[in-house]
């Protein structure tokens, strides 16, 4: 049964925190899926890992391309077709409990300034655990990644 992360994004944007995650799903042997819920925004995703992070390199492909099932990091609005072993939900995109029992894990970054998305988090941390999924939540607000709270573990 897969384990969902919850990321409350106070400190530092989406973009770097993503590429760090994603870094550490590849050094797992992962295959990620990021699911986003704007095209646009998959776009300028998509723009920020090419161009970082400067320690190393993320493969990834943007969902429609002709490669898709061969992605090792593949940004999409809907279902995964690369086989991903994580799915990480950005700006809200949705996940099921029936989703997240057939995969590693699931991640859910949401940004702590912006009180539709905390309260739309905080639904989705319910409906999860309540449907008996293991779930953790991480706050940054220390400056630095720190486990805040757990569920059903």
């Amino acid at each position: 049964m897969g384990e969902v992360h919850f990321y409350h994004l106070t400190r530092n944007p989406l973009e770097p925190t993503l590429a760090t995650l994603l870094g550490k799903c590849l050094d797992r042997g992962w295959r990620v899926a990021v699911r986003g819920t704007d095209a646009e925004r998959l776009k300028h995703l998509d723009e920020a890992l090419w161009l970082g992070p400067k320690d190393g390199f993320l493969p990834h492909g943007v969902s429609g391309g002709p490669h898709d099932a061969r992605q090792p990091i593949l940004l999409t609005e809907g279902t995964a077709t690369n086989t991903a072993q994580v799915v990480m939900s950005v700006d809200g995109a949705e996940l099921s409990a029936e989703e997240i029992t057939a995969l590693e894990r699931a991640c859910i970054l949401f940004d702590g300034q912006n009180g539709e998305a905390v309260a739309h988090a905080r639904g989705q941390w319910t409906a999860l655990t309540g449907a008996g999924l293991p779930a953790r939540y991480w706050s940054e607000e220390t400056g630095r990644w720190t486990e805040k709270a757990s569920k059903n573990l």
